[in-house]
């Protein structure tokens, strides 16, 4: 026996869920097949168990693809404002933390649950093994639960990042399965590491910085890990790294220390420098920064103090890699947007096939953006769906 669909969404994720709820709430038969226990369980780790769900302060240049005009229509076609809308007319209630990002006041399983609302009468199955799928003029997907027909195929099965929530290659084999291309997937928004003795030393020191690799720029938190860096403004800066690249790092953001040390050393030339700089930086950080240089400031020419403050606002670090999908909080890369539809994210050459969410090649910043990538995809996919279906194609 097989189910006949008009739509079969491959992936019970923020991106696939968002998608069979727009088909369901468009009259369309749809099921979301889930190879996890449970739907959505990335948004319920997701911002501390709050889910970060979107950010208000979102533009095309918040996202990371080798195609990076090929974001703007699914974004354009559905706001940050519009998902905040489903949000108050649930009763859920929210913040807004710094730079524009929204969380849930309560846990992140009310996303979920409003997921789910929004997907009556579709149907859902976890707990779904996938084996083959074929298409000769609608598409055939054999599983452990069956074998389901439908004129659509959306695929939204992620990327690689957190193995240990199901994460695979599912959609990348299926898209060079049908003939598409697929970018070469890394971690992204992820933990440095490095072999310094003197980085895992300082475990445990977090202090507001500027990171810098190319034109990226990123005024945020940085944390000393006992295997390199992580915080904020280090994880923003590792989807722009390739490997084996350095980044920069302003200690000092907003003052140009080359400046400040001269004439903090004429004001107060008794003063150390490590006392100076711990009057701006954690203490543990100002030490390791000052322990090439004891003694007074009165002590120190004004050419070392002018190379030590060039060093705090562009010290140079150069990782020896990440700690990998296993603590990536996104997967960079993906399918090539090349072969798919920037308005519906649709097969340029298979009809009926989409790709959404974390499968393409489109990556967000940390802060909701990636949230609102899977909204916005979900969206123009279902859009697609019900245009293709208002036109009997």
């Amino acid at each position: 026996m097989q189910e006949i669909y008009d739509a079969v969404v491959i992936g019970g994720g923020a991106a696939g869920l968002f998608c069979a709820g727009s088909l369901a709430q468009a009259g369309q038969r749809v099921l979301v097949l889930e190879h996890g226990p449970e739907p959505g369980r990335k948004i319920l780790i997701s911002g501390g168990g709050r889910c970060n769900f979107t950010n208000l302060e979102l533009s095309a240049k918040n996202f990371i693809s080798a195609n990076p005009h090929f974001c703007k229509s699914a974004l354009a076609g559905f706001t940050p404002r519009d998902f905040l809308a489903l949000v108050e007319k649930a009763g859920i209630a929210w913040h807004e933390k710094t730079l524009g990002q929204l969380f849930c006041d309560g846990p992140a399983r009310q996303i979920v649950e409003l997921l789910l609302a929004r997907m009556e009468p579709a149907a859902l199955r976890c707990g779904v093994s996938i084996g083959e799928v074929a298409h000769d003029g609608s598409f055939r997907v054999e599983t452990d639960k069956g074998i389901f027909r439908a004129k659509n195929l959306v695929v939204a099965t992620g990327g690689l990042s957190i193995p240990k929530l199901g994460a695979s290659d599912f959609a990348y084999r299926l898209a060079r399965q049908f003939g598409h291309a697929v970018v070469q997937s890394r971690p992204a928004l992820v933990p440095l590491t490095f072999e310094a003795a003197w980085i895992s030393a300082l475990a445990g020191v977090c202090a507001s910085v500027t990171t810098q690799a190319g034109k990226a720029q990123f005024v945020e938190n940085l944390l000393f890990t006992h295997r390199g860096l992580s915080g904020p403004a280090v994880l923003q800066i590792s989807s722009y790294l390739a490997p084996g690249e350095s980044f920069f790092v302003d200690f000092m953001p907003g003052t140009r220390m080359e400046e400040a040390l001269p004439a903090a050393k004429r004001a107060r030339p008794k003063a150390g420098l490590k006392a100076v700089l711990a009057e701006h930086l954690p203490a543990r950080l100002a030490a390791h920064l000052a322990e090439a240089h004891p003694g007074n400031l009165a002590d120190l020419p004004d050419r070392t103090l002018r190379g030590l403050g060039v060093k705090l606002n562009r010290f140079e670090f150069t990782p020896t890699g990440t700690e990998g999908f296993v603590k990536a909080e996104v997967t960079a890369g993906g399918v090539d947007t090349t072969g798919l539809s920037s308005r519906h994210c649709a097969s340029r050459t298979v009809p009926g096939l989409y790709f959404i969410g974390e499968a393409v090649d489109v990556t967000g910043w940390l802060g909701g953006y990636n949230f609102q990538w899977a909204w916005a995809s979900g969206q123009a996919a279902a859009a697609g769906i019900q245009e293709t279906d208002w036109h009997g194609q």
